[in-house]
């Protein structure tokens, strides 16, 4: 590999103006494949096959209009008292001219809403009123009937004892014809009675009829009492818009349209703002924040190569990259549905690594310049020895993102691709690209002062000072794994969660309606749970409406439901969707307990009323990624950790180096776990990293930081050890090696780790919310991996080892084929490694007699 590297960096360096060219042309070609086929991003994370995401495909078929995007306008007053009417016309106009937008299906008026359910309040409490009236009046004309129907028998028993006795005295016709008339008469009484039973009897039964619609409107309102439109002291509004496409396909355009409409009606003295699926624009995906992280990356730059030429070149290598690898990501995302967070993550990764991967190559460019050597000779041998180290680191990174694919994961295993690409795209660059600008600049690479510094220092520098970790190695153990352990233990806590509209900046219009809605509707209506209910076949209409009541008051029973409105039932009448609000927001651990109580509930309603319920929306969506990202992080940390010792192995051709390595990275990540959770679930010094309403940890973080750390963590170890390695195969005591490839590697090491973390924390205060702890965790576990693990604890524990760290079994020697990842077999053959002192061991150590590399 370093031979090809070697003939592949001086091709480069003499036809640098085809390499550039050539890659010009990628990325142009990149930016019409984006521009052609790319399409829109999204926020939401879904998962195939879970409860969440199986119940939201069955509403989109079954109640389309479910599975339309909707957004929350919020109104306030600025003075704190109710709406006047100017204002409430105002907010009309401002809402029709809503609904007028492109892409908007309808537009729900909240003094509409509210005064329909004042009415609806009305209409029931009169009927109810109706009901009793009626039913008093009922109650007097039984009484009526009943006195009716006395004095009939009366007038009846006084007529039969009348003609009893003309009988009896033979009265003459006369008499008896009085009597048969006086009989009718009472006859015809007796069936208006009867008719008026009849009409009484009809009248009890609408009466009655009425009765149970009454009664299950009541209990309708009973259960959404709490749901409002309105806040109760009339000084906030909240309008429901409704869009046309589905959630994840409304366009930034739409949203841009929307609010333009909205803003372009004046409305005196209220406040407007707009929730997170209006307002969250991810269109743009790299802030002011990410390029004052490039620019401190420039800074320390400067500072280590002296000229604005050396400094600028790497960093033009990652724009370079990340502008080839973003575009190539993008352009499936007309085809593939695709996260906000999958190009950023690879432009996080591509815009590190691309620096560091150049720089790489770049510093061994300078050093074998300064030592004289010609220059397309240099940038050969730089792309031969660093170059093969930066395909190695690089292969590792890769292999880690692309591991990703193995939790079944979908749009996790898509970062991970994409993440890959990026890498791939930073290594290819740094090996052509790179030699190709190298052989342009020339000596212009070095400074004035470099050659003066280079002049006057002699060849051998002799010993150099020893450092802590190698003079105190097992104070140094002890302290590092004691304070690593330490800033892990908030590990133990982390819940996992996807962020909400409380994670947005403090000053947003999202992060402004949610507390709006917060205070004057309270939290659960930042987050309302649908729930989904099968019901019995045959069902007819008014059996739905009796279920869909009994149903909402036992989900109103449940603890922490402040209300249950019915929101929508199929044709068939099979499928009825209740919205749940519940009395904390979405990201409360209290919802997502809420949550589990429901999905428990029901078997028993299925014993009781047949109906069958499942849990979907925001908050189940969230708990089931969550659970399902949980499962899989063990297997694939194991799938890391298993590549890890493989891959050391073979570098190092040794078996306690590898577990050392593994054991550093795993404190590394706990200890990054154990930060974000103090910060971004905790809350810690949450000024400082913009955490006003700390919540659940980003639900894939783990699991990325997993696959990045242990990438970036190789390639620290790779860079330092190789040296310390190279030194002990080449006649080193193994003490003398550790300190030797320490301070050979230490410099580059710095300011590569410098530059990630200043990347990484650029996007600590990014625009978007999904990003910020994943920038966090990544600067923050960089700094501990480089700093604390590679050169501090590594040495350490390697120095107190000795010879001992570099054991190997005779077969498995025999076996491991020989990787010269450092290029040491190039310099050799091209005679261009530096000189090297004597080795210089501890009094106790004496030098050995160089190793034999297979």
């Amino acid at each position: 590999m370093a031979q090809l590297l070697y003939r592949l960096g001086r091709l480069a360096a003499r036809r640098a103006r085809a390499v550039i060219a050539a890659w010009l042309a990628v990325l142009v070609v990149a930016g019409g494949a984006f521009a052609v086929a790319g399409g829109q991003l999204t926020t939401a994370i879904t998962i195939p096959g879970t409860e969440t995401q199986r119940l939201s495909d069955r509403l989109q078929s079954e109640l389309p209009d479910a599975g339309h995007g909707t957004g929350r306008i919020v109104f306030r007053t600025e003075s704190g008292e109710p709406f006047t009417p100017e204002q409430r016309e105002q907010i009309d106009e401002a809402l029709t001219a809503a609904g007028d937008s492109a892409g908007v299906d309808r537009v729900l008026n909240p003094f509409t809403a509210q005064e329909e359910r004042e009415d609806q309040e009305q209409q029931l409490a009169d009927g109810r009123e109706q009901l009793a009236d009626g039913r008093a009046q009922l109650e007097d004309g039984r009484a009526q009937l009943e006195d009716a129907e006395s004095a009939l028998e009366e007038n009846q028993d006084e007529l039969d004892a009348a003609r009893e006795r003309a009988e009896r005295a033979n009265a003459p016709d006369p008499v008896l014809d009085e009597l048969d008339e006086r009989q009718e008469a009472l006859d015809d009484a007796r069936a208006e009675l009867e008719r008026n039973r009849a009409q009484l009897g009809t009248g009890a039964d609408e009466l009655e009829a009425r009765a149970p619609e009454v009664d299950r409107g009541e209990r309708l309102l009973a259960l959404a009492e709490e749901t409002r439109t309105v806040s109760a002291d009339g000084t906030a509004a909240m309008a429901v818009v409704t869009f046309t496409a589905e959630q994840q396909a409304v366009t930034a355009e739409d949203k841009e349209a929307l609010q333009a409409a909205v803003d372009g009606v004046t409305i005196d003295g209220v406040q407007v703002e707009y929730s997170v699926e209006i307002a969250q624009d991810i269109s743009q995906l790299f802030g002011p924040a990410e390029v004052i992280g490039v620019v401190i990356a420039a800074v320390v730059l400067l500072a280590m190569l002296g000229t604005l030429v050396a400094a600028g070149l790497p960093i033009l290598m990652a724009l370079v990259g990340v502008g080839i690898g973003a575009l190539a990501t993008l352009s499936f995302s007309g085809v593939v549905q695709m996260t906000s967070v999958t190009p950023m993550l690879g432009l996080m990764l591509g815009l590190a690594v691309g620096i560091d991967y150049s720089l790489f190559i770049l510093n061994r460019h300078r050093q074998q310049l300064l030592r004289g050597v010609p220059l397309h000779e240099s940038i050969g041998m730089a792309t031969g020895t660093s170059g093969n180290a930066v395909v190695f680191a690089g292969l590792t990174v890769i292999i880690a993102l692309a591991a990703l694919n193995v939790t079944g994961i979908g749009f996790l295993g898509m970062m991970g691709t994409a993440a890959a690409v990026c890498v791939a795209v930073a290594v290819l660059i740094a090996v052509t690209l790179t030699p190709a600008l190298l052989s342009l600049t020339g000596p212009r690479l070095l400074s004035a002062r470099a050659r003066e510094r280079s002049a006057r220092t002699p060849a051998h520098r002799g010993e150099r000072r020893e450092g802590v970790a190698t003079r105190h190695p097992v104070l140094t153990l002890v302290a590092g794994v004691a304070a690593l352990a330490l800033i892990a233990l908030p590990a133990a806590s982390m819940r996992l969660g996807l962020p909400d509209a409380s994670s947005e900046p403090a000053g947003s219009t999202q992060y402004q309606a949610y507390r709006i809605i917060d205070e004057e509707f309270g939290a659960g209506a930042n987050g309302p749970v649908l729930v989904v209910a099968d019901l019995p076949e045959g069902t007819d209409g008014t059996g739905a409406a009796d279920l869909q009541v009994a149903v909402g008051e036992e989900l109103m029973a449940r603890e922490d439901v402040v209300s249950v409105v019915p929101a929508g039932l199929s044709e068939d009448r099979r499928t009825a969707v209740l919205q749940v609000t519940p009395t904390d927001g979405p990201a409360a651990e209290s919802t997502e307990d809420l949550v589990d109580d429901l999905r428990a509930l029901s078997p028993a309603l299925e014993d009781q009323y047949g109906v069958s319920i499942g849990v979907t929306g925001l908050t189940g969506g969230n708990i089931d990624v969550s659970q399902k990202l949980a499962d899989a992080l063990p297997v694939y940390l194991a799938v890391v950790l298993g590549l890890s010792l493989v891959l050391m192995v073979l570098v190092f051709r040794s078996i306690l180096v590898p577990l050392i390595a593994t054991g550093g990275f795993m404190l590394s990540l706990f200890a990054a776990f154990g930060a974000v959770v103090a910060i971004y679930q905790w809350g810690w010094l949450g000024a400082v990293f913009g955490v006003h309403d700390p919540g659940p940890v980003l639900s894939f973080l783990p699991t990325l930081l997993v696959g990045v750390l242990f990438g970036l963590a190789m390639d620290y170890q790779l860079f330092l050890v190789s040296g310390m390695r190279e030194a002990y195969v080449h006649g080193h005591p193994a003490r003398a090696a550790v300190r030797e490839g320490l301070n050979a590697g230490r410099a580059v090491v710095t300011a590569a780790a410098i530059i990630m973390i200043s990347v990484f924390t650029g996007f600590v205060f990014s625009h978007m919310a999904m990003v910020r702890p994943l920038g966090f965790g990544l600067a923050f576990g960089v700094l501990v991996d480089a700093f604390v693990v590679r050169m501090t604890l590594v040495p350490a524990a390697m120095h107190l080892l000795g010879d001992r760290a570099w054991w190997l079994p005779r077969w498995l020697d025999r076996v491991l084929p020989d990787v010269d990842v450092e290029g040491q077999s190039l310099e050799r053959a091209h005679g261009t490694a530096p000189e090297e002192p004597a080795p210089a061991g501890a009094p106790a150590e004496e030098a050995r007699e160089p190793v034999t590399v297979r």
